[in-house]
């Protein structure tokens, strides 16, 4: 269990964490959201001890990185895969942390083939890419079989194949009862991965819930309607507290009326339907919505009229 208590970070008069306070409790795949300078990296590196707090308290299992006898066993972390020296083989980077935190060479191979670098585990890691360089640090965060995971971004650079190992083996870790905690950009992974989110925005805590809650607290819910008389339809079914908009041909989306309302006035007015379905928002959605205005970075793209360079 990771329990963050009223921590903060300052970089002079720059809060880059500003009291944050929530758990990450074990069996549970636990997801870090935030746009890019939330502090996500920041907390992660306070965690283990990397950053020091200006305030506030973090502890793993009950106490702080620093006060656990074995480190390795209690959390294993990613937060940078590429620091590791480009000249030392993937089996000796391994090997040498396991003989200076007394954990079993055995346990190196086991990791190696856990993560699928047996093919490359004697080539230096520098040769390594991204998606290599990745599964090496997961097997870094792994060696000590520890009990709390953490990884900053770990699907990075992996492929299609690589990116759905990486989400078994999070939800199998988590099935064990181990506490993991992982952040990423990648919204629509991590609908599939995790169970419970965390959202931070300007160091700042903006949603601590499970992810179906999330995804049913901001955005408003609407119902796709597909007719051949979508025109008429969309005449029928306006009203003052009805939105009603139309992506394509024969195709509406409503909002402000349920699926029961829209279909009894079709029937009444003879209006044949083809689709009649409920429209969710996407986790994307939800948090591109509640972080809006925690965004640091903002980009303006102008994108040319056909024909005409950029």
């Amino acid at each position: 269990m990771i329990e963050v208590k009223n921590l903060s970070k300052r970089y002079g008069q720059r809060a880059a964490v500003d009291d944050l306070t929530f758990t990450v409790r074990p069996g549970t795949v636990t997801g870090f959201l935030g746009p890019n300078g939330a502090g996500k990296s920041t907390t992660m590196r306070m965690i283990v001890g990397l950053d020091a707090a200006t305030s506030g308290t973090v502890t793993i299992n009950g106490r702080r990185y620093a006060d656990h006898r074995a480190p390795l066993q209690e959390i294993g972390a990613l937060l940078d895969a590429r620091a590791v020296h480009p000249n030392r083989s993937a089996y000796n980077h391994l090997r040498a942390i396991a003989a200076t935190t007394g954990i079993a060479k055995r346990r190196v191979d086991e990791v190696i083939d856990l993560v699928g670098l047996r093919e490359v585990a004697r080539k230096p890691a520098g040769s390594f890419s991204l998606g290599m360089s990745q599964r090496l640090g997961i097997a870094t965060a792994l060696l000590g079989d520890p009990e709390t995971v953490l990884l900053d971004e770990p699907v990075n650079g992996l492929d299609p194949e690589g990116v759905l190992w990486i989400r078994n083996l999070l939800r199998a870790l988590a099935a064990e009862g181990r506490t993991v905690f992982v952040s990423s950009h990648l919204m629509s992974e991590m609908a599939l991965t995790a169970q419970h989110l965390v959202v931070i925005g300007r160091g700042r805590l903006i949603a601590d819930v499970p992810i179906a809650e999330f995804t049913t607290r901001a955005c408003v819910n609407s119902v796709r309607v597909r007719s051949p008389h979508s025109a008429a339809l969309s005449d029928l079914l306006a009203g003052p507290d009805v939105s009603i908009a139309s992506s394509e041909r024969g195709v509406l989306e409503v909002i402000g009326l349920s699926i029961e309302q829209i279909g009894e006035r079709a029937a009444e007015a003879g209006i044949c339907l083809y689709e009649l379905s409920p429209q969710q928002p996407s986790l994307e959605d939800v948090f591109m919505e509640l972080t809006s205005g925690s965004v640091e970075y903002r980009a303006t793209v102008e994108v040319a009229p056909a024909g005409k360079a950029a």
